[in-house]
């Protein structure tokens, strides 16, 4: 539909002109081609910017983003965070977001990961923020960014449920979907081209930056699409029911529009509980509770029967609780439904060792280094099931292996002492004894070995 070329008003459906009727009959007028005594009809005024250049809700948005980044840039963590650092300064986390902290929906819209992230980001904010602030006035351009923000944060953690998002993009394509349909529905006092130039400037940013995250693969698409979603619904309720600012109607999209978010928010919560049952879980078991956490996996089994991580955890816990039958059941689960997955092979070979079916234990380990030669664990593994065997040397070779492979493997020179202690190889075994304790400390098994290894050798003081 066109528009005005003077006032910008719409022109009605298959019109061929090129100005509305205002117009013509305000240009007869003062022509004076019409009676001194008609009415000239009452149409109401295009949409336009405020009179007030102020943008102090972007300004103040852009503040808050460069203090957050300052902090962090103070404990020298801003150029490269971890995940873990991520999720301390307030990342979107969705085992925490969906838990009891629903506040990361909003504050990961202030985090950003690196200085081309944030560089890029509030380079968008603040040209795009100030744009639509003088468009919409402050209250609601805080409205749609804020909320189009915590709705991206919800699409993200739907999207993908266990990882880690932070920055302010998606609250930013929240503005650039509100430009476009208020652009494409609404009617402006400023001329054709430049609105329609303005659009056109705004679809192409969108276009460019949605296909250059789905090229890249490492930028969050899930949640610029959640954003720009939400800008769209906003912008073009607003352009079609509440053109005016400080209006009742204005306030009821709002409302509107928050209220959809907040039900997407209680869906979400719903249906992704199981992952809050599994966090809790194996939180509750590295606390050594298995019986309160093998509870809380079962739960989240029963939400979700075939979440890996959810069988994987609970195999711990039986493995904690002595209940090996139970564990090689969970793992044979995460094996069917993940057949390459190491960890899981490499517990049920050990769960076999503590079932003294030695067999079946070389089987696993041997299947996880026809996999992967190098795979520390499958080394340690089967040194442990050869020393079972009493295989002394042949145990010596893998844990002397796994060690090379995995120079920080904790118990690995621990384990070589013992074997060189039963090869009656002393001195080697008091030298490795001692290495373990020189890299993890003293503790009574290393303790006791070493005090052994004394004896045997006839140094009675040592021991």
């Amino acid at each position: 539909m066109a528009n005005c070329t003077q006032c910008g008003r719409k022109l009605p459906a298959f019109s061929f002109q090129k100005i509305c009727e205002w117009c013509v009959r305000h240009e007869a007028a003062k022509r004076g081609e019409e009676p001194e005594d008609a009415i000239q009809s009452v149409m109401p005024v295009p949409w336009a910017a405020g009179d007030s250049s102020s943008v102090i809700v972007t300004q103040a948005f852009f503040g808050i983003n460069i203090a957050v980044f300052a902090a962090m840039a103070l404990q020298g963590i801003a150029m490269d965070p971890n995940s873990q650092q991520l999720i301390h300064w307030g990342a979107n986390y969705g085992p925490l977001t969906l838990g009891d902290q629903p506040w990361r929906l909003l504050t990961s819209t202030f985090v950003h990961i690196g200085l081309l992230h944030i560089f890029f980001n509030m380079w968008c904010l603040w040209d795009l923020g100030a744009m639509c602030e003088s468009l919409y006035g402050h209250w609601t351009f805080a409205a749609v960014y804020l909320i189009s923000g915590v709705a991206a944060s919800l699409t993200s953690v739907w999207w993908r449920p266990v990882g880690v998002s932070a920055g302010a993009s998606g609250a930013i394509f929240g503005i650039v979907g509100a430009l476009i349909a208020s652009h494409y529905l609404g009617e402006f006092s400023a001329p054709g081209f430049a609105v329609r130039s303005r659009l056109r400037s705004v679809v192409t940013f969108a276009g460019y930056a949605l296909l250059f995250g789905a090229v890249s693969g490492r930028t969050d698409n899930a949640a610029h699409i959640g954003g720009l979603v939400t800008g769209l619904i906003f912008g073009a309720l607003i352009a079609r029911g509440a053109p005016e600012r400080d209006a009742l109607p204005r306030i009821v999209v709002v409302l509107c529009v928050g209220l959809v978010v907040l039900g997407a928010a209680a869906w979400l919560h719903r249906s992704r509980s199981y992952l809050i049952h599994a966090q809790r879980g194996d939180a509750l078991v590295n606390e050594n509770k298995p019986d309160e956490g093998a509870a809380e996996l079962q739960l989240s089994i029963r939400q979700r029967p075939d979440y890996l991580p959810a069988h994987f955890g609970l195999a711990h816990a039986y493995f904690d609780k002595g209940q090996f039958s139970e564990a090689e059941a969970e793992l044979n689960r995460v094996l069917q439904l993940q057949p390459s997955h190491a960890g899981a092979r490499y517990e049920l070979g050990m769960v076999y060792l503590h079932q003294r079916r030695i067999a079946e234990a070389k089987g696993e380990f041997t299947e996880l280094l026809r996999t992967d030669k190098n795979d520390a664990y499958a080394h340690f593994g089967l040194g442990m099931a050869l020393a079972a065997e009493e295989n002394h040397q042949g145990a010596l070779e893998e844990f002397k292996t796994a060690a090379q492979t995995q120079p920080d493997f904790s118990s690995a020179f621990y384990k070589i002492g013992l074997e060189e202690t039963k090869l009656k190889q002393y001195d080697e075994a008091i030298a490795d004894f001692r290495k373990q304790v020189e890299n993890w400390g003293d503790d009574y098994a290393t303790e006791t070995a070493l005090a052994d290894a004394y004896q045997a050798k006839g140094m009675l003081g040592e021991a």
